[in-house]
């Protein structure tokens, strides 16, 4: 039987949290009057399913552990770090016989909103999950084969050996970016299906879909995937929709701007490009919840901001296609025409 694993101290369990992505909250006891279990700058940190360390236990703690709860729930889908200071008194309302008082600030940090689905564990996926281990992102690695995952695997990153690499599309979260990078074209093929048809629910949506291959592949697959998706449903209505879906799979996936063949080299230029994207729909995400906070939206305004992101989302992939068909397309110039189309639309962004 093996020893139980030790607990993490606050500091250890911060540092796993953020290797982790997961919301936590950091409580930090500020100040102590009379009679208290714990000295001020005592700290603890508490998940929604965990705590660890503590500021002194008791009922105090439970009320701490409760507030610090509700602070991260009100925060799920958002980036904010809020910050609250909370006064206590160690008295018998509490069940407390210390007769003191407490004050502590608790600090509460939203999940990672950057998730990113890795199909594939060859050359090239191992260095894009090399760069992805630096920055604050979350990612699921799949493959059928298991002995292609490297030994080490970043904290933030969840590796996954599953025999049908579809089915775990499906599980991903809502919001999702995927890169297909299989060693096998029919799979690859297979994976671009089932997430052109996750994607007719909006409630489902994927916020991006990459696929390594040529632009040989890439009309190939177009036709195949029209074909597919048509199936049981040849209106012409259905074939636009569907065909405007396809358009969504950028392949060759990353920026041309970032050449070379290299696994790494085709790595950065992967990344870069999940970068942009990470970056305008967060700019697009923040005046949102400032225009909702100064006033009460209307409908018709709230259409206009979802189609924004929308719209910001096809500016790069257009931005990207046009760069892969010039080839010389500087970085600089992708920023530029990025901001011109999102300031076109009244929103800018910054890159």
């Amino acid at each position: 039987m093996s020893a139980p694993k030790p607990r993490l101290q606050w500091f250890d369990a911060v540092q796993s949290m953020q290797n982790s992505g997961d919301a936590y909250a950091l409580v930090t006891v500020l100040g102590c009057t009379g009679s208290t279990p714990r000295d001020h700058s005592s700290k603890m940190v508490i998940t929604q399913q965990e705590a660890f360390d503590t500021i002194g236990g008791g009922h105090l703690e439970h009320l701490v552990m409760k507030k610090a709860r509700e602070i991260i729930a009100s925060n799920a889908g958002t980036q904010k770090v809020e910050q609250e200071i909370h006064h206590f008194p160690l008295g018998a309302s509490l069940g407390q016989c210390c007769g003191g008082s407490a004050t502590v600030l608790i600090e509460t940090f939203a999940a990672c909103q950057f998730h990113v689905g890795i199909f594939g564990a060859g050359h090239v996926a191992k260095s894009i999950v090399t760069i992805l281990a630096g920055l604050n992102c979350k990612v699921s690695w799949i493959d059928s084969r298991g002995d292609e995952f490297p030994l080490d695997i970043p904290a933030n990153v969840n590796k996954i050996v599953a025999a049908e690499p579809c089915d775990e599309l499906e599980d991903l979260p809502n919001g999702s970016d995927i890169l297909i990078l299989t060693h096998n074209h029919q799979l690859d093929f297979e994976l671009c299906l089932t997430a052109l048809k996750r994607n007719r629910n909006p409630l489902q949506k994927l916020r991006s879909i990459g696929l390594i291959g040529s632009q040989t592949k890439a009309l190939r697959f177009q036709k195949r995937l029209l074909d597919r998706l048509l199936d049981q449903n040849p209106q012409d209505s259905v074939k636009e929709a569907a065909a405007e879906r396809i358009k969504s799979i950028r392949c060759p996936v990353g920026l041309s701007s970032v050449p070379g063949k290299l696994p790494m080299e085709v790595a950065v230029s992967i990344v870069g490009e999940l970068i942009a994207i990470d970056h305008a729909s967060n700019q697009v995400s923040e005046g949102l919840s400032a225009g909702a906070s100064s006033s009460e939206n209307s409908d018709s305004q709230t259409n206009e901001d979802t189609a924004l992101i929308a719209e910001s989302l096809d500016a790069i992939s257009t931005i990207s296609s046009a760069a892969r068909k010039s080839r010389g397309l500087a970085w600089k110039d992708i920023k530029q025409q990025l901001s011109g189309e999102l300031n076109s639309k009244g929103q800018g962004t910054v890159l």
